[in-house]
């Protein structure tokens, strides 16, 4: 049972967390490396490890996730993992044959100090690593940061390691992605494409992790970014990221190495984070929005103005990923709604100031992020002053259940509905989507509460 907390005590919690908003980095380079196609993700840590990363992701995305693993034993564990990983690379280059192996480390490795680079020399020094192939990775330690952070780290791996310059420039733009579902992607790529810009999206989970069934498996779907496509990155005029925590670092190490400016933005989340992606796509891109996504524009702004009434003053508590929340909470007040409690477990000191700026006209909400801001935190604000919705993964059920308020799955892991790998929640679309949910939500709990009276017949 949760007791009711005063807020000076909640602030004063500072050495535990209790129910994370977040999960552990590796899941995120896992994530991010199936967006690659031909490749491999790898676990340079235990057995144990890789299968909580592979589940993760097999029960939020319902597809298998194929990786493979170091195994430490407890030897590994005492005199390092480098006859583990050199062994590995070859075996997995010699049976299952993907084209990248994508390695990321876990608490172990990184805690007794591997030197993963050194290791993959090692093995393409001893001809573990045939000709054509690639074998990359990313320090992804669990203790730090989270699932984003991994996310960002895998990325940037990639970004560090692929692109090339050839000092010609293409006619081409660069879009990495920040943590969304293949959904999101797809749309993404449709949205650009509708403007008649080429680009190169990575990582792509499109196609990779929302498999039609055939009767067939196969090891490596048709989708993720190809290796011609990473490499003529460094080629690209411009690099657009979406999600500053996600991609930002990938920007940067692209622009170091092969000189292609960027501009990182929000994810395309509701209304006015849409409108300041397709303004960059046409700067950018220099093309002119068609007329098709203007249409999709503006159905979304008349299901808002039809439906006003019911979304009005609703108190909205939120939590999950910072890239996600920060687009989430202004379309949220685009709609008029009061988002009052926003929880993210990942930390980032840009967090603070966009919320800040954000709610300055909602003196009442309360914001954290790091490593104390958890579901904990967020379950005794809304015991304090109720919520009218709570939107985040499926670890909000038992909140949304204790206090009879309405839930909305939203963002990473959802392990009890099945279509956010289908629908997307990004663009004119996917807010569309997003408002169509919450207004149900919203009005059968109304229907719920209010049934309609009884008429009489009077005879």
């Amino acid at each position: 049972m949760l007791l009711r907390h005063t807020t000076s005590e909640i602030k004063d919690r500072t050495a535990l967390t209790v129910n994370p908003a977040k999960t552990c980095q590796p899941v995120g380079a896992m994530y991010a490396a199936l967006g690659f196609h031909g490749c491999l993700p790898h676990s340079h840590g235990s057995q144990g490890c890789c299968s909580y990363h592979r589940t993760a992701l097999t029960r939020h995305y319902k597809e298998p996730v194929m990786a493979a693993t170091s195994s430490f034993t407890e030897g590994s564990a005492v005199f390092g993992g480098q006859a583990n990983l050199v062994q590995a690379v070859e075996t997995i280059f010699a049976i299952y044959e993907p084209d990248i192996i994508a390695v990321h480390t876990t608490c172990l490795s990184e805690t007794i100090g591997d030197d993963v680079n050194q290791i993959l020399q090692k093995a393409r020094d001893e001809d573990k690593v045939p000709k054509g192939k690639y074998v990359m990775h990313a320090s992804t330690p669990s203790y730090v940061g989270s699932h984003v952070t991994g996310y960002a780290n895998m990325v940037k791996g990639f970004a560090s390691y692929f692109p090339v310059s050839t000092g010609k420039k293409l006619n081409q733009i660069n879009i990495i992605s920040g943590w969304i579902e293949p959904s999101d992607m797809r749309e993404i790529k449709r949205i650009v494409s509708s403007m008649g810009i080429k680009f190169v999206m990575f990582p792509d989970t499109s196609d990779v992790l929302d498999n039609p069934m055939t009767g067939k498996f196969v090891m490596y779907p048709k989708g993720g970014t190809t290796i011609p496509e990473m490499l003529s990155t460094g080629d690209s005029k411009f690099t657009i990221g979406l999600g500053h925590w996600a991609t930002t670092d990938a920007a940067v190490a692209l622009d170091n190495k092969c000189k292609v400016r960027f501009e990182v933005g929000d994810l395309p989340i509701g209304l006015r984070a849409t409108d300041r992606f397709i303004k960059l796509l046409s700067k950018f891109g220099t093309a002119s929005v068609p007329e098709s996504v203007n249409d999709d524009r503006g159905r979304l702004i008349d299901v808002i103005s039809d439906m006003h009434q019911y979304l009005y003053g609703k108190r909205v508590a939120l939590f999950g990923d910072p890239d996600q929340l920060i687009p989430m909470t202004e379309f949220l007040l685009d709609l008029d709604m009061k988002p009052v409690y926003i929880v993210s477990g990942t930390p980032g000191n840009d967090f603070s100031s966009r919320m800040e700026k954000l709610l300055a006209n909602l003196p009442e909400a309360k914001y954290k992020n790091g490593a104390n801001a958890d579901m904990f935190l967020l379950h005794q604000w809304i015991k304090q002053e109720p919520v009218d919705l709570i939107i985040g993964n499926t670890y909000g059920k038992y909140i949304a259940r204790d206090e009879k308020i309405p839930f909305l799955r939203f963002g990473f892991p959802i392990l009890d509905r099945i279509g956010h790998s289908y629908f997307p929640s990004v663009g004119y679309t996917g807010a569309l989507r997003l408002v169509e949910k919450m207004l149900s939500l919203i009005m059968d709990k109304q229907d719920m509460e209010c049934p309609e009276e009884k008429v009489e017949l009077v005879m």
